[in-house]
């Protein structure tokens, strides 16, 4: 009857009203909006379209693609290091300008891929001449001590130079012989990015050869040098750079050098102009394939696999 198509349409109304007063309870559904004009809400990932299945209404969602985020440049320099690492990852992924066609592989961008690693050298061979490894300090993007050990030479000790490398005869009585250093070493250089001062001497005492794009000597880096006032290609001692901008005294005293505390200085020297100085070298620095994955737990022998090491290296496994 008329009546009762009448109710039936009123409860079927009201239902209506319910669910759209639920909706706009919850914020899904504005409260001046009409059905045949809705449009996403402000600041929701999802919006709700009202549809009839039978006598009733229920809300059907579908996603709404974010807004991509802008990345701007610049920088504060007081950001944090983590906030570095970030701005850094971005600039060298994305390139700028001129450097779009540079693609760099991610893992490479993290600040767990960073090292800084100091030697210290002892004299060998005829009147002490020859220099050998004695101690390696390695740290992290933080300066944290990750590798600290003092290392027995391949051939007996004839000058200790204890005035600068800070390297004694008691030194040596816990020392571990270079193999087993050099394997060591190695596991922890591969595939990251060494930072470190005049760090051609420290890789030639590990008679090892690292990846020129995956190498940061602070004795080369000339906004470094401009920072502190000094010409753009001049070769300046990490003990002035330390003492003109980062206020630090380092290497003083008659006990030597100390190579913790010279590694820990590049890092803070490199973290100075790290965003400045990447965006520098993403233009200039052919692409580079993204390492193989390797097991970590593999033995340290494969470096001998390397092309580029000597055949004198070659004949003996680590």
């Amino acid at each position: 009857t008329p009546q009762g198509r009448s109710k039936k349409k009123s409860r079927k109304h009201q239902r209506f009203l319910e669910r759209r007063a639920l909706l706009e309870q919850k914020g899904l559904l504005g409260p001046r909006q009409r059905l045949s004009s809705q449009t996403p809400v402000s600041g929701l990932e999802a919006r709700s379209v009202l549809t009839e299945t039978g006598d009733t209404m229920a809300p059907r969602c579908r996603k709404v693609p974010k807004p991509k985020q802008v990345v701007t440049p610049s920088l504060s320099p007081s950001a944090s290091p983590d906030s570095i690492a970030r701005h850094h990852s971005v600039l060298l992924s994305q390139g700028n300008g001129s450097s779009k066609r540079m693609q760099m592989s991610s893992p490479l961008l993290r600040p767990g891929k960073y090292v800084a690693i100091d030697c210290e050298m002892v004299g060998t061979g005829p009147q002490g001449r020859l220099s050998e490894l004695a101690r390696c300090s390695v740290v992290n993007y933080e300066g944290d001590v990750i590798y600290d050990k003092y290392v027995q030479p391949e051939l007996p000790i004839v000058d200790y130079r204890t005035r600068w490398s800070g390297i004694t005869k008691q030194h040596m009585k816990n020392a571990i012989p270079f193999k087993a250093a050099q394997a060591e070493i190695l596991k922890i250089l591969k595939d990251k990015i060494v930072v470190g001062h005049a760090i051609h001497n420290d890789f030639q005492a590990l008679k090892y050869f690292h990846p020129k794009d995956r190498t940061r000597d602070t004795s080369r880096i000339p906004m470094l040098n401009q920072r502190a006032g000094l010409p753009a290609r001049a070769c300046v001692s990490l003990k002035s750079l330390a003492r003109r901008l980062l206020r630090k005294k380092i290497q003083v005293g008659g006990r030597g050098h100390s190579s913790v505390e010279d590694a820990q200085t590049a890092m803070e020297l490199y973290r100075l102009v790290e965003v400045q100085w990447e965006t520098e070298l993403a233009c200039s620095l052919p692409p580079r394939p993204p390492s193989p994955i390797t097991d970590p737990t593999a033995d340290s022998s494969q470096y001998m696999d390397d092309r580029y090491w000597p055949t004198d290296l070659m004949a003996n496994s680590l």
